[in-house]
């Protein structure tokens, strides 16, 4: 290994010994009731970057965790560099080069950017001007855009994906665990991540890369692992294979399509948000419009989805709606009630689900068992409740916690959720089935309107399909569904209608069945307004030979 310098923050390549950067051999990762990995072996050679694909629960986030130090192999050796190490913890993975970017991030909210990534690091460069100035250099090279000063509790999750990053590299990482690193980005975005690992790699560092993107994992990928059911299946190059083979590796299934060809918009109002306006004051004292002006309607049986890059209203948008935030001016009705100013259980109540962009922060106990999470948001109806006390108004609700373990059962069934039981906390999932668990979870209350924030984020091609299916069940049932996704494919796909927010507004509409995702990419930058295909208002997600016909349906861009 390479002696590191005394003021260099790089540690020894952790390839530089035999051109091998990481070797497994036989992990096995046991839990009570599971076996997360059997038998793994694992090669990663230098400079290279290397995908590891798998369908939900398959022991990609384990196998990638022993390797970072968070967990303990039950058996098998790990190789960094050509030697055998022993990794008691993260610190000593950071100290062999090895960084490692989460799915759900390691960040604290209350602290800034420049807080977050120095802490634990402090010897490296201390706490000041040094530390300042060496993010801002790394900021530079790798073109991540940090603002140093900012909390990260203001920053939209692609932003704090790239100060994870940026904490790994300032640690002096040579090998980079990617963790879904592109489940929230637009085109443009992943084009640019791409570009930064390109250099990455010219530069000798290694790149592990988690995705179930497989489109993705075939364009930046110098070779790839195929894990199921804990255990690797198969080690393929990326000129070797396809999607399609990749996917029945993985699950032993087709590739998903988003695609719905059927129509169900009815001419009933469901959802109208009408000029709904949200100010917030920035780091440096400016007021600035966060939500300017939006109205649209959701009716019946129609799916609106919502385009733009993180960071621009999006997430405001479903926090007004769902009461998480109080607005300045505008209304909210849902199916002929005013909720603009109503708390979020009555609105829970009055029949919104929701699947949130952060299932950890917003959408799951994790430290509860799976049970106790089915009752989470929806403590007052059934099956979770008895009624009032003494069936006095005003009094306590009595929970029925034997309905809500009979039911979470259901859920766990209906909706094939992997886990030993339901007295297993929600923090011993995978990513993927947490997220079949909340979609279980907000479908079994029949919602009128499903607010779905990236509801297959970081869920595999099985996962993916059996979401979609059930949105576009619900939908024909009458559902209707506001959809944020940074997935255009899926955006395009399940859509009836299309809308485009930039800056806090809504400023461009477009067919799905016509646009495409570089059209609506280039409109989610700024570069394109108003209508995006013809002159006709968007009404149709059919192809355009279908005769089925819809209603107008009367959503309307930023005023």
């Amino acid at each position: 290994m390479k002696p590191s310098s005394e003021n260099s923050s790089r540690p020894p390549d952790p390839g530089s010994a035999s051109g091998v950067a990481v070797e497994l051999r036989g992990i096995t990762k046991r839990f009570p009731g599971v076996v997360a990995n059997r038998d793994i072996d694992f090669t990663v050679r230098q400079g290279t970057v290397h995908a590891l694909v798998g369908e939900n629960g398959a022991g990609k986030s384990t196998l990638m965790k022993i390797l970072y130090g968070m967990q303990r192999p039950d058996e098998g050796t790990i190789s960094i560099g050509g030697e055998q190490v022993t990794l008691h913890s993260p610190a000593d993975a950071i100290a062999r080069g090895i960084g490692m970017v989460h799915q759900h991030f390691k960040l604290a909210d209350n602290l800034t950017v420049l807080e977050n990534t120095v802490l634990g690091a402090e010897k490296l460069h201390g706490i000041g001007a040094r530390a300042r100035r060496r993010i801002g250099e790394l900021s530079d090279a790798y073109q991540l855009g940090i603002r140093p000063d900012l909390l990260v509790e203001e920053l939209g999750v692609a932003d704090r994906q790239r100060v994870e990053i940026l904490k790994a590299l300032y640690r002096g990482a040579r090998t980079l665990i990617l963790d879904e690193p592109t489940a929230v980005l637009v085109p443009q975005e992943v084009d640019a991540l791409f570009a930064n690992l390109r250099e990455l790699k010219a530069e000798g560092l290694t790149v592990l890369f988690i995705s179930h993107k497989l489109g993705e994992v075939l364009s930046v990928a110098d070779a790839i692992t195929v894990v199921r059911r804990g255990t690797t299946v198969a080690s393929v190059r990326p000129e070797e294979t396809t999607s399609q083979q990749l996917a029945e590796l993985m699950v032993g299934s087709e590739l998903p399509s988003a695609e719905t060809r059927d129509s169900t918009v009815t001419d009933v109002p469901m959802l109208t948000v009408d000029g709904l306006h949200l100010s917030a004051t920035d780091t440096d004292g400016v007021v600035r419009d966060v939500l300017d002006g939006i109205s649209f309607t959701i009716h019946k049986g129609e799916v609106l989805g919502v385009a733009g890059v993180e960071g621009n209203g999006q997430a405001e948008l479903v926090e007004a709606v769902m009461g998480m935030v109080d607005p300045d001016g505008g209304a909210v009705t849902l199916d002929g009630e005013d909720l603009s100013h109503a708390p979020t259980r009555r609105r829970r109540e009055s029949g919104i689900g929701y699947i949130p962009e952060d299932r950890h922060r917003h959408g799951l106990l994790l430290e509860a068992p799976l049970w106790e999470n089915r009752i989470l948001g929806h403590a007052t109806e059934e099956p979770n409740t008895r009624g009032r006390f003494l069936g006095v108004p005003g009094f306590p609700e009595l929970l029925a916690l034997r309905d809500a373990r009979t039911d979470t059962e259901r859920i766990v069934s209906d909706y094939d959720v992997r886990t030993p039981g339901i007295e297993v906390t929600a923090a011993s999932l995978s990513g993927g089935n947490q997220q079949k668990f909340i979609v279980g979870r907000e479908m079994s209350h029949h919602p009128k309107l499903l607010i779905a924030a990236h509801p297959t984020r970081g869920v595999d091609v099985g996962a993916q399909a059996q979401i979609w299916d059930q949105i576009r069940e619900a939908r024909r049932e009458g559902l209707a569904v506001l959809l944020i996704s940074a997935d255009l494919d899926e955006l395009i796909g399940l859509s009836d209608t299309l809308r485009v927010m930039y800056r806090g507004r809504l400023v461009a509409d477009a067919d799905p069945a016509t646009v495409t995702p570089e059209e609506l990419g280039s409109a989610m930058t700024g570069a394109a307004t108003g209508h995006l295909e013809s002159d006709e208002p968007p009404a149709s997600a059919e192809p355009p030979a279908s005769d089925d016909a819809r209603p107008e349906n009367g959503t309307g861009g930023a005023k």
